[in-house]
């Protein structure tokens, strides 16, 4: 890409669009308008998840991924200035708006906890997290969720600082260890939330995340974020990724969360030059484009070849001039250089230029 001076300062405002994104605001009802057939009759994630919060920056948020498609359509669940809710197992939706209700109302998360399952028949297939602002948790593994460690599925929970992480059908203890582990590390490291809780699930998933094999797999991060300008929406949801499905979904999940933020590495930053600049400038400078000191191209200089701030100035005119926008300053596709070749045979310069360009553009064996 160009190294110019047009700098674009983007905060995170994610709703994503796409085959592998799909969103989910609080208030949702339990009928989804992309609901995957795999769900079936009862919703089961049995997966592995984080909910924590930044006190400082008042973020809420929690991140997930499982071997079932769409989990960010179920287990996630936050409200900006109140806390944040994964439900999962055998996931009760309710979960998600009831906990977070009474936190709302001013009730501790275990004491929210201890009412929402004992009115749920289901609590022994449950595995649910809360925390609040405060940084308080509570957790809950209903019975059913254990029973099957000699086939290696594991159950396990742990909470710290300001996080609660719970996992079942997992590979090994361990895996909530290290997602906890990562989430402490990166305490005090001037980071988003997102970008943490998206690194922790990360340190669960490359040591097996959970532990079945051949289904489909998705991953998930919803943050809220209650600093003014920093969400469009009335939710103060700031990041909302959800990969519906994909071969490694936290690797895209944090591909996708780099590209949007434009976080740097996300792309290969490098200057262009090659014999094809020197064709465009060709190009250019006969329609009268590209402005230079004498009345021909010096094929000598040391940065024809490159494409530079004057290359790219002449290009953004052409394109204006043709009544086109774009949102990449110097864009040339194929439809920009069918233009530049019509132009150059209204002008009668076609064929010349197609002269000039013999011994720029051939191939030499």
């Amino acid at each position: 890409m160009l190294f110019t001076n047009r700098y674009k300062a983007r905060r995170i405002r994610a709703l994503i669009s796409g085959s592998v994104i799909c969103y989910l605001l609080a208030a949702m009802p339990p009928a989804f308008a992309q609901e995957p057939v795999a769900w079936g009759v009862e919703l089961e994630f049995h997966t592995f998840s984080i909910v924590a919060i930044d006190p400082l920056t008042g973020e809420s948020g929690v991140a997930v991924t499982t071997r079932r498609p769409c989990v960010g359509n179920a287990v996630t669940w936050v409200r900006h200035g109140v806390g944040a809710v994964a439900t999962q197992g055998r996931t009760r939706l309710e979960y998600g708006n009831d906990l977070l209700d009474l936190l709302e109302h001013g009730m501790a998360p275990q004491d929210a906890m201890e009412r929402v399952v004992a009115a749920d028949e289901g609590r022994e297939h449950r595995q649910v997290g809360v925390i609040d602002m405060q940084g308080r948790t509570a957790q809950w593994t209903g019975s059913e969720q254990y029973g099957a460690e000699a086939q290696g599925d594991w159950v396990a929970m742990r909470t710290g600082k300001n996080y609660a992480v719970q996992g079942n059908s997992l590979v090994g203890t361990h895996l909530v260890d290290a997602v906890a582990d990562a989430f402490e590390s990166s305490e005090g490291t001037q980071r988003h939330l997102a970008d943490r809780l998206i690194e922790a699930i990360s340190a669960g998933q490359v040591l097996g995340g959970d532990g079945r094999h051949g289904e489909t797999q998705s991953a998930a991060v919803l943050v809220a974020d209650p600093r003014p300008g920093m969400s469009r929406r009335p939710d103060k949801v700031g990041v909302d990724i959800n990969v519906c499905e994909h071969p490694q979904p936290v690797v895209e999940m944090r591909r996708i969360y780099d590209t949007i933020s434009e976080t740097l590495g996300f792309r290969v930053l490098r200057q262009f030059e090659g014999n094809d600049v020197v064709q465009l400038k060709v190009i250019l400078h006969a329609l009268g484009y590209l402005k230079t000191e004498s009345s021909e191209l010096a094929f000598d200089d040391p940065v024809i070849s490159v494409y530079d701030e004057a290359a790219i100035e002449a290009v953004d005119k052409f394109r204006s001039d043709q009544k086109w926008g774009t949102a990449v300053s110097g864009y040339v596709d194929a439809r920009t250089i069918d233009r530049l070749w019509i132009s150059l045979k209204e002008i009668g310069q076609a064929d010349k230029v197609r002269g000039q360009l013999l011994e720029i553009a051939r191939v030499d064996r």
